[in-house]
């Protein structure tokens, strides 16, 4: 059963507690995955092991100490990041993947520094004592790699294989506990987040803030924006851009994902992801989490704003990664 619970200026929707993964789960993880590569294109295994990486920066800062990388995600491919470590640690301590929205800045939106407020979450989970990594998506900030050239077929597969050799990394520090990993984006981050989670099941709790909808509801089913060469051009070449003709849609996706925790931000003005869209894919998500006994680790937010992620929303956010990651 739904229930609203009322938050401030929000609405938040809750639903049960995790206790185990129903024996359909693999398969309906396997099955979207392989759906989702045929739009985005294979997504490469990596060497084993962490990446090497060369620290070329060290910043102080009074509640955390500020680490800029270039991190080898593949052979001659140095991804530049920015690692946050909170003081007086006594123990490894959890860690956050931060993904940045569409901003030229990249990985610094997320740190304060881009022009938009409300992006800042690596700076304040780092705060909150959690490890934070801030990495930049292909094309953005200091990373402009040709992707397609390096054998990709969409910048999406490159960017969910960064993300994964960033997990690598976070897995290998030891500051970090690698059994208490999570992910949060917002925009380009908000679904970067969620494909993260669909190919690496070390993400044990997201946050997708303004991420994504029903490829129906996105602008009215004009599916342009996603098939770019910043995303996936198959949307444009094999399936015509056209929502009915995906093998994937985020409904799908969104369940795949059941039992693990999920946070959405969705507000009721965001003219990029519509509302009601929104929705319609938690709505079939909620079934599925329910059958795992997780309802409550499926929570979505509707705060009363455009494309943003405004401070109550981030503070709910913080809570429920808080309540994953550190129990």
């Amino acid at each position: 059963m739904l229930k609203w619970i009322g938050m401030s200026a929000l609405g938040v929707l809750l639903l049960g507690v995790c206790l185990a993964v129903p024996a359909a789960a693999g398969d309906r993880l396997s099955e979207v995955r392989a759906h989702f590569i045929e739009v985005s294109g294979p997504i490469p295994e990596a060497a084993p092991g962490a990446p090497a990486f060369e620290v070329v920066e060290t910043t102080d800062t009074p509640r955390y100490e500020r680490r800029k990388l270039l991190v080898e995600v593949e052979p001659g491919d140095r991804l530049p990041v920015i690692l946050l470590v909170p003081k007086g640690l006594s123990a490894p301590a959890p860690a956050m993947l931060c993904l940045h929205p569409t901003n030229k800045h990249g990985k610094l939106v997320v740190l304060g520094e881009g022009e938009e407020p409300n992006r800042n979450y690596a700076q304040e989970m780092a705060e909150r004592g959690s490890v934070t990594l801030a990495p930049d998506y292909p094309g953005f900030g200091e990373y402009h790699p040709d992707v397609y050239a390096m054998g990709y077929a969409s910048a999406t597969a490159k960017g969910i294989f960064n993300h994964k050799r960033c997990v690598d990394l976070l897995a290998s520090l030891p500051e970090v506990d690698g059994k208490r990993i999570g992910c949060i984006g917002h925009s380009l981050g908000g679904h970067n987040t969620l494909f993260a989670g669909l190919f690496d099941e070390r993400i044990r709790v997201m946050v997708s803030s303004c991420g994504f909808n029903r490829f129906a509801k996105y602008y009215g089913g004009d599916l342009t924006g996603w098939s770019h060469q910043g995303y996936m051009p198959r949307i444009a070449e094999v399936y015509g851009k056209d929502p009915a003709r995906m093998p994937w849609d985020f409904p799908d996706l969104l369940a795949a994902l059941a039992p693990r925790a999920v946070f959405v931000n969705a507000p009721l003005h965001d003219a990029n992801f519509e509302v009601s869209g929104v929705r319609e894919c938690i709505d079939f998500a909620a079934p599925v989490y329910a059958e795992a006994d997780a309802s409550n680790r499926l929570v979505a937010v509707f705060p009363d704003c455009g494309h943003d992620f405004p401070p109550e929303a981030r503070e709910a956010a913080y809570a429920f990664v808080d309540s994953v990651l550190k129990p």
